[in-house]
């Protein structure tokens, strides 16, 4: 019912910005809040489609659907061009779903209970999925630095601006690729292997509730998207006053609150499903959601940025985000290896998504267009502390 008290949320957060023209601060805190339930009732009407559907495909749907305000938040953000914003979430989706997400199913699903057990078959296959996101993400960054080099340096930056751009859409096509395939691999060649779980009671929600008729399915799936576009406008529109005023930079609110804020409904089922003693499903969700924004959310903004005048490239060039998506690889590879999970390791997996977000509270990143705001004269008290990243960037 709390959730649904959420929905208030929607109609104060159009007219502080349509009708009271209220702070940017105001409009972002209830525009983020708007989003949670939204999202929540996009899963409600998931579930009810899997219903029918099956619950292999519904597990897909579930996923799919699970990334789909994420999705529509990063369209907007890319619209108002802060596209290290858009990396950011994606950076945040993938250590929190993988830390945040699975951290709090295992520690809440842990509850009077001393161990749960889930498919190992289906959790290697998850965990190999993350090994190719962790060197997918990699190699880009790797190539800019590498262009960087005395060896290899590109005519100019608009050259090697160029290289990285094609690049990134080749690494784009090539993941969408993989993940299609992935799909006829866990649904068609393979379905037997990962249909093990409906043998453990791992098989997902139980529909006892009367199931919606379709045109409410169908209603509920298009007004939600529809609002959830709109919320995200408003969230976009006021990201730089917000963090202006709030003192962080758009680049934590990025990797930490916009993230989370888009994959709140699928931390909601990963808990509720490992509650009920339904880890497996929970790993799916949470993990599978992962998967899900490396290898198809995040090729899919690279080519929309581009059809949209925004381009956008695949070059994570903080070392911390790289050394975080490496951390989830490991972390959780580590966890789920043996098919088993105690309430430690839920606290393990929180605790690494802690130190990384207490990292991106302070790290300082310079935004686009600070670099040629950036100038000569001498420095001052709020420029000192930055005095040798201008001339890197003009390389």
């Amino acid at each position: 019912m709390w959730m649904n008290l959420l929905l208030a949320f929607i109609p104060i957060s159009l007219l502080l910005e349509w009708v009271f023209q209220a702070p940017p601060l105001w409009v972002f805190a209830t525009a983020t809040i708007a989003i949670i339930p939204l999202a929540d009732w996009l899963r409600k009407g998931t579930e009810q489609i899997a219903a029918r559907a099956g619950q292999t495909i519904g597990g897909l749907l579930s996923v799919t659907f699970g990334n789909l305000a994420e999705l529509i938040i990063a369209i907007f953000v890319l619209l108002g061009g802060n596209t290290v914003v858009v990396k950011a979430q994606i950076t945040g989706s993938i250590i929190g779903n993988a830390l945040l997400g699975l951290g709090l199913a295992i520690l809440i699903g842990s509850f009077g209970r001393n161990r749960q057990k889930f498919n190992r078959d289906n959790a290697g296959q998850l965990n190999s999925m993350l090994f190719l996101v962790v060197i997918a993400l990699l190699i880009p960054a790797l190539f800019d630095y590498t262009e960087r080099l005395p060896d290899f340096l590109a005519g100019s930056a608009a050259a090697r601006t160029n290289l990285d751009e094609y690049l990134s859409l080749s690494v784009a096509v090539v993941l969408i690729a993989v993940y299609g395939l992935n799909l006829v691999y866990t649904l068609v060649t393979h379905k037997d292997v990962f249909a093990l779980n409906d043998q453990e009671g791992e098989t997902g929600p139980e529909h006892s509730e009367t199931p919606w008729p379709l045109w409410q399915v169908a209603g509920v799936m298009l007004g939600g998207t529809a609002l959830i576009a709109v919320e995200s406008e408003l969230l976009s529109g006021a990201l730089e006053a917000t963090s202006a005023q709030l003192g962080l930079s758009p680049f934590f609110l990025g990797i930490i609150v916009l993230a989370v804020v888009g994959n709140f409904a699928e931390y909601l089922a990963a808990s509720y499903f490992a509650r009920r003693g339904q880890l497996g499903l929970s790993v799916n969700i949470v993990v599978g959601g992962t998967i899900q924004v490396a290898l198809f959310t995040a090729p899919v903004l690279v080519i929309i940025s581009y059809l949209i005048g925004q381009p956008m490239n695949l070059v994570f060039s903080s070392p911390l985000e790289l050394v975080a998506i490496v951390a989830v690889a490991l972390t959780v590879t580590t966890v789920t290896k043996d098919g088993e999970a105690t309430w430690f390791e839920g606290v393990l997996l929180l605790s690494v998504y802690l130190l990384l977000a207490l990292a991106f509270f302070f790290v300082t990143p310079r935004m686009e267009g600070e670099a040629t705001a950036v100038t000569a004269p001498a420095p001052t008290a709020s420029s000192s502390s930055l005095p040798v990243h201008p001339p890197l960037l003009r390389l």
